[in-house]
């Protein structure tokens, strides 16, 4: 199903296909909340962002695992609707609760990056460059994202930067 729509390149349609698995979906080796969230990056590159925010916010309301917390991708798509104030909000609130996993603070610190904030961006990705195991696959990703942020503010090399191998 999803490389059938993936190679061609028919986003709504496995958008659909991932909603109805997750309404008739009971259990197994993935989440409901991981294949809404699939749902809604899928309505996202479909070009309707209302209904990805549906799926995700659907997938917060599960609860289950799904890798990256959903609320980033709900805080992305409210940016993409120009309702960058609630879009904040839910940011500040994964930071206040300090619970946000390396692949979650990075997919913040790129979307606080493709929204002009450079510097919001490079202290997501600082913090989860210092909290990140050096064994997490997530950790080299994070470095490189950090130190593309820091080459766009102008800044110079840091000791950070110097384990990007």
């Amino acid at each position: 199903m999803l490389e059938q729509a993936l190679l061609a390149d028919d986003h709504g349609s496995l958008a659909r296909q991932l909603d109805e698995l997750a309404v008739a979906y009971s259990s197994g080796d993935v989440s409901r909340a991981a294949i809404l969230a699939l749902a809604a990056d899928e309505w996202r590159q479909a070009g309707q962002p209302a209904r990805a925010l549906e799926c995700f916010q659907r997938a917060v309301d599960d609860g289950g695992e799904s890798g990256i917390d959903p609320r980033a991708g709900i805080a992305d798509t409210l940016f993409e609707l120009d309702r960058p104030g609630e879009a904040r909000e839910i940011i500040e609130t994964l930071r206040v609760e300090g619970t946000a996993t390396p692949a979650t603070a990075h997919n913040i610190a790129e979307t606080l990056v493709a929204y002009g904030d450079l510097q919001g961006g490079l202290e997501w990705a600082t913090q989860a460059v210092l909290t990140c195991a050096e064994d997490d696959p997530e950790h080299v990703a994070l470095l490189r994202t950090r130190y593309r942020i820091r080459l766009d503010l102008g800044l110079p090399e840091d000791e950070l930067d110097s384990l990007i191998s």
